[in-house]
C-alpha cells in the first residue's frame, strides 16, 4: 500500500492502543479468572465438589454481572461460559480434575486459531484518518500474538497431562497472565519503533477500515 506524502502531516493519525487489544482477550479473562477459582482451591483443599463449584460460580458470576449492567456480551464469552459449565459437570461426572485442566488449552487453541487471520489486529486501532504504522506491522503482530496464543494452548495441555494438580494450578497461576501481558509489551513497543521510524521519515499510510 502507497504512502501518503508528508506534506499531510497535519491530519490524524491511526493510534494503536495495548489496552484496546486487551478486548480481544476478554473470554480468557473470563476464563482465568474460573481457573484460578478452581485452581487455587483444588491445590488447598483437594476438594473437586467444592473447587469445581467456585470455579463455575466465578465463571457465571462475570455473565451475570455483565447482564446485569447491560454491558455487551461477546459470542466467544457465552462459548467460554458454555465450556466452563460443561467442563465443570464432566469434571464431577467423573470425579477427575484434568478436564478442567485442559479447558484453557481450549480457549486458547479457539482464539489463537481466529487470530490466524491476516489483519484481525486493525479493528484494535482508533478508526483515525491515517497511520505511521503500516497494515504489515499488524499482520506481524497479529501473526506473533496468535503464535503466543498456540504456544500457551500446547504447554498448558502438556503440563496437565505430565503433572499433578497442585503443579499445574502454579503454572495456571503464574504463566498466562505472565505471557500476555508480555505480549502486550512487545507488541506495543513494537508499534512505538515502527512508528517513530515512519514518521521521522514523512511516511504515513491509508487508514484501513476497521471491522465491524
Amino acid at each position: 500500500m502507497s504512502a501518503i506524502a508528508a506534506a499531510s502531516t497535519r491530519a490524524p493519525e491511526r493510534r494503536f492502543r495495548v489496552f484496546h487489544l486487551a478486548v480481544a482477550f476478554r473470554p480468557i479473562l473470563m476464563d482465568f479468572v474460573a481457573t484460578i477459582a478452581f485452581a487455587g482451591l483444588y491445590a488447598l483443599t483437594g476438594n473437586l465438589w467444592i473447587s469445581t463449584g467456585v470455579g463455575l460460580a466465578a465463571g457465571v458470576g462475570q455473565v451475570g454481572w455483565r447482564l446485569a449492567t447491560r454491558r455487551p456480551i461477546a459470542a466467544l464469552q457465552w462459548a467460554g461460559l458454555g465450556l466452563v459449565i460443561v467442563t465443570a459437570s464432566i469434571a464431577l461426572v467423573t470425579n477427575s480434575p484434568l478436564v478442567v485442566m485442559i479447558k484453557p488449552s481450549i480457549i486458547y487453541l479457539v482464539i489463537g486459531a481466529a487470530m490466524l487471520q491476516p489483519g484481525w489486529m486493525i479493528r484494535y486501532a482508533l478508526p483515525l484518518e491515517r497511520s505511521p504504522i503500516p497494515p504489515s506491522a499488524f499482520a506481524n503482530a497479529g501473526w506473533f500474538v496468535a503464535i503466543v496464543m498456540l504456544t500457551s494452548a500446547a504447554l498448558n495441555l502438556y503440563v496437565a497431562l505430565a503433572s499433578d494438580p497442585k503443579t499445574w494450578a502454579a503454572f495456571i497461576a503464574v504463566y498466562p497472565l505472565t505471557s500476555k501481558l508480555i505480549s502486550f509489551g512487545l507488541v506495543g513497543g513494537y508499534f512505538a519503533l515502527v512508528a517513530r521510524r515512519n514518521k521521522r521519515r514523512g511516511v504515513f499510510f491509508p487508514a484501513t477500515p476497521t471491522a465491524a
